[in-house]
Order: C-alpha cells, then structure tokens, then sequence
C-alpha cells in the first residue's frame, strides 16, 4: 500500500501467517491487555494461520481490513492496524493498531494510522472513524489526538481486557469534515 523510508504498510494479501505470529509471540505481555482477541486467536501458528485466513474473508466481504507495518531494514513485521466494527448504515468504522514494543516513539504507528484514516474516507467513503482505547493507554490517545479526533467521552467498564477485567475506554472520533479540514 504505502513506502515509507523506514517502514511499508502491506495488506493482508503480503504476510504470512508465520510472520505475524511471530510479531504476536514478541509483544504478547505488551499487548495482552489491549488485544485479548488477537492474542487468543493467536496462541500457536495454527491458530495464527486461522485467524488470518478468517481475515482475509472479512476483508474479502468487506467486514474488515487489515494492514501491516513491515521494517525495510530488517523486513520483519513491526506492527498492525486493522479497520473494524465497519457499520455501512451509519457511514463509521473503528481503527484499532499496535507496534512492535521495539519500536513504540519514533511515530511510525501515527503515520501509519494516518494513511489508514486517509482509506477510511477517501475509499471506503466513512463518515466517522472511531477509536477505543484503554484510559491508561496515553500513547494510544496521543495518536489519537495527533491525527485530529476529539475526545467524545469515557465508556465506563464497555471492555474486558486480556486478564478478564472489564475497564473504562476513551472514545475518540474524527468526522469526514473535520478529517478535511485538518488534511487541508
């Protein structure tokens, strides 16, 4: 999809299921909380080919999409940004991203996200993207903030983390015209 200096993000269609659950088995504890779904669909290769393969049907039927951040240096997969809980009646999607722990502060992930959002509008033709995060998770909600959403509101115990206790998430969205006006 996208070439970066440092960074590609590739779609589904050019990564293996081996490679993602490798970047999945090197930020487990990072990401456990976060993204309890992904780590249990994860939790050997076999699972990881069958997650990805779940995905690519998704994406196939349009329920989904799925892009990964892959190093240029080293060609590893580095990260992932998914477009979710797609709802065409309404016209809005929720964007849901994690990076290596190894690479967290140099701002690729913002990037990144940034050229997803561009997707969501431009060719999926959304009205709103949201994001959820963790009221604990400042650098997600500094992504969030970086690429113009505002801050909507605290949903109180809306997410059971990865250790099974339900928490708070900060809701952010970012409109079409709002998205215009800051690409502008």
């Amino acid at each position: 999809m996208t070439t970066h200096e440092n960074w590609t993000l590739e779609t589904i269609d050019a990564i293996l299921a081996a490679e993602f659950y490798t970047l999945i088995e090197n930020n487990r504890t990072h990401i456990q909380s976060t993204f309890p779904v992904t780590i249990s669909n994860c939790a050997d290769l076999e699972k990881t080919i069958e997650f990805i393969e779940k995905n690519k049907k998704k994406q196939n039927d349009k329920e989904g999409y799925y892009y990964y951040l892959r190093s240029v240096a080293s060609h590893q997969l580095i990260g992932y940004v998914c477009i979710k809980n797609i709802d065409l009646k309404i016209l809005k999607c929720e964007l849901a991203y994690f990076i290596d722990k190894n690479f967290e502060g140099k701002g690729i992930i913002s990037e990144a996200v940034s050229q997803v959002i561009g997707y969501c509008f431009d060719t999926l033709q959304m009205n709103k993207v949201f994001i959820c995060t963790s009221k604990i998770n400042a650098a997600s909600q500094q992504i969030a903030l970086k690429n113009g959403f505002q801050k909507e509101g605290v949903l109180r115990q809306e997410f059971k983390n990865g250790y099974a206790i339900l928490e708070d998430i900060v809701y952010f969205g970012l409109l079409k015209s709002e998205y215009q006006s800051h690409e502008n």
